[in-house]
């Protein structure tokens, strides 16, 4: 019988085969925020995707806007989906790359547990609340250092953390396995999200100018895979990860497209008035009664500001228990009448 000790071992021996020279290996990281006990069957990178994978903040992006604000359909992208597809596409990546997939899928998993409810749209919102300015991002890593367990975070290794903290476009990840998840993302997010607004009824697919979609094709699942093989034409045995020029300046242009025409849209930016209302309401509320925070909050202003503490909570809610807090707080309950004259 294979000792346990021997798994890990044996991915070792496989990553030194097959894996990119430029790739990460699992027993070269730099290491975790506070040492522990290895596991003896699962590499480091291994262990951090599960432990990601069951945290809460993970399990609440089910419930977290990706563009459209609690959409009642079955089949709008949520911030959980769009993160399974970035897992997806990043792998895909990586796979064609020979990188570190076990890490890349780690470091997908956990960019966006910080986000907050209503998309960007709450994450522009805190940003203009907060003294001292909000992105998800750094949100997403407060949240893998300190916010999980209690407080106590996940403790994850520097090169998952430095990609989740490193995934926007002007983000610079120290791996290559980061740089998969940056391009990735970006291309999630324009393609589902066209889906979407089209799913809407706002678009249609050819409302999508001629010349991207001569470049980049039609159909999320053909620019997908068109920009997947530019990716891998432009990378393959180089210390870099990014697209071919075509595919790049197409690929901008279409995000512009759609943030002219779908996230900065009349529609969109209607919703969003409501969103800033109702999350500036509940921003000064607790600020003025910090006391009413849960208790895993509470106990963070031994270490945080009250205006860093509300942040967290307020960035935690789902779209629907932010609604939900705010109806408990500010909207009257009915009373139950007795019949008096029984």
């Amino acid at each position: 019988m294979e000792d346990k000790a021997d798994l890990k071992e044996r991915t070792y021996a496989i990553e030194e085969v097959f894996l990119s020279p430029f790739a990460c290996k699992s027993n070269c990281s730099r290491g975790r925020l506070r040492d522990e006990k290895p596991c003896s069957m699962r590499t480091d990178f291994q262990r951090d995707r599960d432990r990601i994978i069951y945290c809460k903040s993970f399990r609440r992006l089910k419930n977290k806007t990706q563009v459209f604000f609690s959409p009642e359909g079955d089949h709008y992208i949520t911030r959980l989906t769009h993160t399974l597809d970035v897992a997806q596409i990043a792998r895909s990546i990586a796979r064609a790359l020979a990188l570190n997939e076990d890490l890349t899928e780690a470091i997908a998993l956990g960019h966006d547990l910080g986000h907050t409810p209503f998309g960007h749209s709450g994450e522009r919102i805190l940003n203009k609340l907060s003294p001292t300015g909000f992105k998800h991002n750094e949100q997403s890593l407060r949240v893998a250092d300190v916010l999980e367990k209690d407080g106590r975070g996940l403790n994850l290794t520097y090169e998952v953390r430095d990609g989740i903290l490193n995934h926007p476009k002007n983000g610079k990840p120290a791996t290559l396995e980061g740089m998969c998840v940056s391009i990735a993302d970006r291309v999630a997010y324009i393609n589902h999200d066209l889906d979407d607004a089209v799913r809407a009824g706002l678009l249609t697919e050819n409302d999508v100018p001629k010349d991207i979609r001569s470049v980049l094709g039609s159909g999320s699942r053909e620019r997908i895979n068109r920009a997947i093989y530019s990716v891998y034409e432009t990378s393959r045995g180089q210390n870099f990860v990014k697209m071919g020029d075509e595919i790049e300046e197409a690929s901008e242009a279409f995000r512009t497209f759609m943030f002219q025409n779908v996230y900065y849209s009349g529609t969109a930016k209607r919703e969003e008035q409501k969103a800033e209302r109702m999350l500036t309401i509940m921003y000064e509320y607790y600020i003025k009664n910090i006391d009413q925070l849960p208790d895993t909050y509470t106990k963070l202003l031994q270490r945080f500001s009250p205006e860093q503490v509300v942040c967290d909570y307020i960035s935690s809610m789902t779209d629907r228990y932010a609604i939900y807090t705010f109806n408990r707080i500010y909207v009257p309950r009915g009373w139950s009448f007795i019949d008096e004259n029984n």
